[in-house]
């Protein structure tokens, strides 16, 4: 009788551990769209963005975002994005400061979604460096940040581990 009642309490408690996310992400979802704060992205319009910190808060990057000319075609995208913000450096070692954007963009034919990526890095501990860059037929901006060593591109670490925070989606 024992064995029974501990199998079927640790059966509940199994299907309420798989419930859990389920009914979390779903609270989540439902939340009313706002304007941006700190620790919070502006997926549903654009505004202001962050702050976002790389893991072990080594670095961070914060900012704004605007869109101009939405267009509601077949992939909708905005005519041109504008992307501005700092990065900043918070280790007094040798790495530096990663701020990896994530651009999907329209192609020209209109029929695709490609992407690239615009890093700005920053080795300058207590000099945040500031940025500002646009992209035409803007479909959805994602971001990183990193810590780690100068380089001429970001590692491949620090662009596939990890999730992408999304700071814009066209509607």
């Amino acid at each position: 009788m024992t064995i029974s009642r501990l199998l079927s309490g640790l059966a509940l408690a199994t299907a309420l551990v798989s419930i859990a996310p389920a009914a979390a992400q779903a609270a989540t979802a439902q939340a009313p769209a706002g304007p941006a704060t700190a620790g919070t992205t502006a997926a549903q319009g654009a505004g202001p963005w962050g702050t976002y910190y790389a893991p072990g808060r080594r670095a961070k990057a914060n900012g704004s975002l605007t869109v101009s000319g939405e267009d509601h075609a077949d992939i909708p995208a905005a005519e041109r994005g504008r992307i501005s913000g700092k990065v900043y450096d918070l280790t007094r070692g040798p790495s530096c400061g990663w701020a990896v954007f994530r651009l999907t963009y329209r192609s020209a034919d209109g029929r695709n979604l490609p992407f690239k990526h615009r890093s700005i890095v920053d080795c300058s501990y207590g000099t945040p460096k500031p940025f500002t860059f646009t992209q035409r037929d803007l479909y959805q901006v994602e971001l990183k940040v990193c810590s780690e060593a100068k380089a001429s591109k970001p590692s491949l670490n620090c662009l596939y581990a990890g999730t992408w925070k999304v700071l814009y989606v066209s509607k």
